[in-house]
């Protein structure tokens, strides 16, 4: 099922408003099975991916994160950019290298996610969602980045968001055929 929106490319979606659905070729294989078992949970709210997870066994997360982890851009993503003095401020206030690494696509752990090249329009939705409590169909549950996220006003995450996706990346989209 994971081909119907992330083998699209420019593929949007519609929830919890329009928007482009993650980049998830290239990704770390422990940051996409983090995020399934989340939905599965209810930890990350999304209905249709919260549907989607659910069923998936251990050994089905493990074979899906692999496949896209595997698909990498095999061009080597360039040393860091530096960022614009007024991102920077941004970037520096939520210490947000400190755990997705050099160039944001190098992350300190595998169940973070590679951000640079993400869609801007994902990421902005995205990082709202660690703002949003107590909702049934909205959300993300995650103290760490709930605690960095409520920093920051709306137009600051857009900032952050658009420069995050300017950057270099190992992800993208991988078209695929319906018919396999």
């Amino acid at each position: 099922m994971c081909i119907g929106c992330h083998g699209i490319p420019g593929y949007q979606a519609s929830f919890p408003e329009v928007h482009k659905v993650p980049m998830i070729a290239g990704q770390n294989a422990k940051y996409i099975a983090s995020a399934l078992a989340a939905y599965a949970k209810g930890d990350r709210k999304h209905p249709t991916m919260r549907g989607i997870a659910m069923p998936l066994k251990d050994e089905d997360i493990t074979q899906i994160a692999e496949y896209y982890a595997s698909q990498a851009k095999v061009d080597p993503v360039p040393p860091t950019v530096e960022a614009p003095a007024d991102v920077r401020k941004l970037l520096d206030k939520g210490a947000c290298a400190s755990c997705h690494g050099a160039n944001f696509s190098k992350p300190i752990d595998g169940t973070y996610p590679k951000i640079a090249g993400q869609h801007a329009d994902y990421l902005y939705v995205a990082l709202k969602s660690y703002q949003t409590d107590g909702k049934s169909y909205i959300g993300r549950s995650n103290a760490v980045m709930a605690g960095q996220v409520k920093q920051f006003t709306h137009a600051e995450l857009k900032t952050l968001s658009q420069y995050l996706a300017s950057l270099p990346s190992e992800l993208r989209t991988v078209p695929q055929s319906r018919f396999r």
